[in-house]
């Protein structure tokens, strides 16, 4: 078996609000937070890595949890804004760690990366005994600030998430997952030549449909019904997608955790930056399953879900 055991995160101290960003993109304040539900993102210094935020937020994950770096049989690092494709973050953050030989590896997947890290986690930490997942992404040096890249530029931030996956304790089991791919619709998001490139409404359209039919679909199969979840921890996308997607499942949307308002779409990182405030702030112990989704490049989508 595979239990979540902690959760870690860090972004960077710059707040950006839509009032400073509006004028480059020819946009309103108020045009920003309407379609989009985000008020201000964070951006990283120009000094800062990919590899950098990530190690922060396992430190935070590894004090949460109350082990050292030593104790780690494996890692994985998602992110699809590296600074450098090959190697990538992974090492690095291994390295900052003070780890010589415990295996580090890339998850080069744009928004759902973090997703399918969980997932394999839970395979593979019956044999690594724990395995650190790494969501960090530095995406506002992947979008064009200007009218033309207005769609994108709105939207994203800066930050990392992280999570530890242990074999033996948790506060909650890894039940089951399921992920997707398809690859006839990899074109609607794409980072090529260090610019991020996404047709929006293809993507709110094929997310807003696949993932109501993951979580469903996972809830099935093991019995749960949606109305009995404690709490879903989705991407943080755009807050229009986590509507629509609460709709679907017929879900009071306050039962989708959000934090897209302080920190925008952070890629790879958001979920497990949402989910480590998520858990920070939840009084009591934990009564219902959780359920993860995400939707991103590949395109990749899925669900998983975890059982106190």
């Amino acid at each position: 078996m595979s239990f979540l055991r902690a959760f870690g995160s860090w972004v960077p101290p710059r707040r950006v609000t839509n009032a400073e960003l509006a004028p480059a993109v020819e946009a309103s304040p108020e045009w920003i937070l309407e379609v989009t539900g985000i008020e201000e993102r964070r951006y990283a210094a120009e000094e800062e890595t990919v590899a950098g935020l990530g190690l922060k937020a396992a430190q935070n994950c590894l004090e949460n949890a109350g082990i050292q770096a030593a104790d780690l049989g494996m890692i994985l690092v998602a992110s699809g804004s590296s600074e450098r494709f090959c190697p990538g973050p992974a090492s690095r953050i291994a390295a900052g760690l003070g780890l010589t030989s415990t295996p580090a590896l890339d998850i080069p997947v744009a928004s759902a990366g973090s997703l399918i890290g969980l997932s394999l986690a839970a395979q593979l930490a019956p044999v690594y005994g724990r395995v650190l997942v790494i969501g960090s992404e530095i995406m506002s040096r992947r979008v064009e600030r200007t009218p033309a890249g207005k769609s994108t530029a709105i939207l994203f931030g800066d930050g990392a998430g992280a999570c530890l996956v242990d074999r033996d304790r948790g506060f909650a089991r890894i039940a089951d997952s399921r992920i997707f791919t398809d690859g006839n619709s990899s074109e609607i998001i794409a980072i090529e030549e260090g610019s991020f490139r996404m047709d929006g409404q293809a993507v709110i359209l094929q997310a807003a449909r696949k993932l109501p039919r993951a979580i469903n679909d996972l809830l099935t199969h093991n019995g749960i019904a949606a109305a009995d979840v404690e709490v879903f921890l989705m991407h943080q996308a755009n807050l229009n997608l986590i509507t629509r997607v609460a709709a679907a499942v017929k879900v009071p949307q306050e039962r989708f955790f959000a934090n897209i308002a302080r920190y925008g779409n952070t890629s790879s990182a958001s979920m497990l930056i949402a989910a480590d405030e998520w858990y920070r702030g939840h009084s009591g112990p934990i009564t219902g399953p959780i359920v993860f989704a995400a939707f991103g490049a590949g395109i990749n989508w899925g669900a998983l879900l975890a059982i106190p």
